[in-house]
């Protein structure tokens, strides 16, 4: 057994390398002899490419002839008749074959069959044909709209179809479960007629064309855009027939000899001329008829030379030959893959009954084909292990900073120093320093700690945390400046009315700053919960020639109108940032031992306004880069904690305390100080002072 694969040169290439069970000789039954004199001749009129795009006559010319002397050497087939061949150089042109056709058909003899070649020429005189009831046989036409019997009612061809490949292809994409492919074509009718077939056929398997490039003449730009090798092709045929062919050809090479691989089809299709005709003389002879009898206006030879033709079988040297219903040549595919330097058989395709016969000696690069498309590989991005750990220390000791001045707050608290501060508001400060400090922790936690599922339980925790925190630590501060402002900065009231400050108006202040906070954070989480979205960033090349490419992802805490809800948060909390820095400015030069570190808390509010105000929109514009936006947001979370807590702390640390009450069973006189702090002078004298200052 041989096979026979082929490809067309100016006319493109084909994809999938195609051949055909064929004999390896063709076994001779009967002996023949000279030709004897006196044989009627039946005539073939042929157009063979010599020249132009495709010089396919070139070894299709030789080829026939080496068909036509063996069947007119056989005495079992047309015994009464001789063939002869009488061929023009069409140049694969169909405006020159249109002349040539108008020589065949005016000039004498009667031709009884046409064969011409290339696709467009048979288009034109298949089209024609019909006028003239003439059988048009064709050996190098591949063009899918040659299969139209409404339009070519008399049309047969020994070149398969274009679209025969296309069943095969389709059972290998899902072979190798290739969802999207890519093909290259040349822009004639043959191929965008095979590729709209192919269309068709690859949507109807839930198969998706992604790229489709095309070219006229040259293809290198065309290939140049696919992301795909497509496989070669190989040339082989019968032995025997080979040397046959070789020796018409005089030796020529046959990679420069056009048509070379068609040649087997031209001699296979005058061996099926032959035998049709052959078929036809019996039922011809029943009807009182005679192949010479043969003229233009016959329509009953025609029709037995039809009949014939459509049910032909027989073993050629391409392979069985046989003619589906548009008289399109029916076929075997053999499927083959390069290995090691040379192609092997790995399957067959059965086109007849669309069975796959698979042998399992394919091989690849790795363990499974090749993908139908680059391979993106998503690759998440996470926090620098680093950076997070880093942080996370200077978060930890804030933490641990701010417990030591909440127990020195609550310690100290009979400290008429400390009292005189507000401390309860101090310990507010404190722990809402410490709330926003341990946002720090969950800010690092990313999908490479977490799962997917939890990871919305992290955006709850970041969001609660800063938010409480910030309400507690800005807003004790901001009710300190707020009363101070209040009661000491309005010079039309009575000195007796600001000298009374009420502490429960300072908690209570306190309080509905944080009520806002949390009455908005629920209607945020309830109305338009956080949860997970993922980033995706231009993909990129890794290093090394490989068929993949990175796809960066970055996970986000977000929710549908995350914009809005930010563009409320940030408008409340700027308005309060802005209003305590007016209101620090407006208190910088006021002195009260009501709230003896209002000093103090203004700085605290220049320092924490100015970060966050800054930190907000640069973390909203860094929000592509993790590193760079946790960096920014978690140090000036740090560095506003570390300032306060210094600020409002240490110089209480360092100040001597003054106690509210002593031992000894003294106590001192009410008189001694005014509401507003002060000693009064008319009660003090040299016994008192000495329990004051004990």
């Amino acid at each position: 057994m041989a096979k026979l694969s082929w490809q067309h040169h100016s006319r493109g290439r084909c994809l999938i390398s195609t051949s055909y069970f064929v004999l390896a000789t063709l076994t001779l039954l009967f002996s023949w002899s000279c030709p004897v004199l006196g044989k009627k001749k039946l005539y073939i009129g042929a157009l063979f490419p010599m020249s132009g795009g495709w010089p396919g006559g070139q070894a299709c010319l030789p080829a026939a002839q080496m068909a036509l002397d063996l069947v007119n050497k056989r005495t079992d087939i047309l015994p009464d008749y001789e063939l002869e061949l009488i061929y023009y150089d069409s140049m694969c042109d169909p405006g020159e074959a249109t002349k040539l056709l108008y020589d065949l058909l005016y000039t004498e003899p009667i031709k009884i069959v046409l064969m011409p070649g290339c696709s467009s020429v048979s288009t034109l005189v298949a089209e024609a044909a019909r006028m003239w009831n003439l059988i048009v046989l064709s050996y190098g036409s591949s063009s899918p709209a040659l299969s139209n019997r409404q339009r070519f009612p008399t049309f047969f061809r020994t070149h398969p179809s274009a679209t025969l490949h296309n069943p095969t292809r389709v059972q290998l994409f899902q072979k190798w479960k290739w969802t999207k492919i890519a093909t290259i074509q040349q822009t004639t009718e043959v191929f965008t007629s095979t590729l709209d077939d192919l269309e068709q056929r690859v949507k109807e398997a839930g198969i998706e064309i992604s790229v489709r490039q095309s070219f006229l003449t040259d293809p290198a730009v065309a290939v140049k855009n696919l992301k795909y090798r497509m496989p070669s092709v190989l040339i082989q045929t019968s032995q025997e027939f080979l040397a046959q062919l070789m020796s018409k050809l005089g030796g020529k090479n046959p990679e420069e000899t056009g048509g070379f691989q068609e040649a087997p089809l031209a001699y296979d299709a005058v061996w099926a001329l032959a035998l049709a005709l052959n078929k036809t003389v019996g039922p011809l002879k029943a009807k009182g008829r005679r192949l010479e009898d043969f003229n233009y206006n016959n329509k009953d030879i025609t029709a037995e030379i039809y009949r014939a033709l459509n049910t032909s079988s027989f073993e050629g040297v391409s392979g069985h030959v046989v003619f589906d219903a548009q008289g399109s040549r029916m076929a075997w595919t053999l499927i083959e893959q390069l290995q090691g330097g040379s192609y092997k058989k790995i399957g067959y395709f059965d086109m007849t009954k669309g069975n796959l016969s698979w042998y399992g000696n394919d091989r690849w690069i790795g363990s499974d084909p090749p993908a139908d498309q680059t391979v993106v590989i998503q690759k998440f991005r996470y926090l620098s292990q680093k950076l997070f750990v880093s942080v996370s220390v200077f978060a930890g000791l804030g933490i641990l900073m701010g417990i030591v001045c909440l127990t020195f707050n609550i310690y100290n608290s009979n400290v008429r120093y400390i009292q005189n501060s507000q401390p309860y508001l101090n310990n507010m400060t404190a722990v809402g320093c410490m709330m926003a400090l341990a946002a720090v922790f969950p800010l690092g936690i990313d999908g490479l700690h977490v799962r997917n599922s939890q990871f919305p339980v992290v955006c709850q925790f970041r969001l609660w945390l800063l938010g409480l925190g910030f309400s507690l630590a800005y807003g004790s501060m901001f009710t300190k400046i707020w009363w101070v402002h209040t009661v000491f900065t309005k010079k039309y009231e009575k000195k007796d009315k600001r000298k009374h400050l009420e502490p429960w108006k300072l908690y209570a202040t306190v309080g509905v700053l944080l009520v806002i906070d949390i009455l908005s954070l629920m209607i945020w989480q309830i109305v338009d919960p956080l949860h997970i979205t993922v980033e995706k960033f231009t993909k990129e090349a890794p290093k090394g020639d490989v068929d993949e490419l990175i796809e960066p992802l970055l996970q986000h805490c977000s929710s549908e109108k995350m914009n809005t809800w930010l563009g409320v948060v940030y408008g409340y909390k700027g308005l309060l940032l802005l209003l305590g820095i007016f209101l620090a400015y407006e208190t910088k030069s006021v002195s009260t031992e009501k709230i003896n570190d209002h000093r103090a808390v203004g700085m605290a509010i220049y320092n924490v306004s100015v970060l966050c105000m800054i930190t907000a929109p640069v973390t909203m514009i860094l929000s592509s880069k993790q590193d760079a936006s946790f960096a920014f947001a978690s140090l000036a979370i740090i560095f506003s904690v570390y300032i306060t807590l210094v600020v409002l702390f240490v110089p209480k640390m360092r100040r001597p305390g003054y106690p509210l009450a002593v031992s000894d069973n003294h106590s001192l006189p009410p008189t001694l100080y005014q509401p507003d702090g002060k000693i009064n002078r008319n009660s003090c004298h040299p016994g008192r002072l000495q329990l004051l200052y004990k």
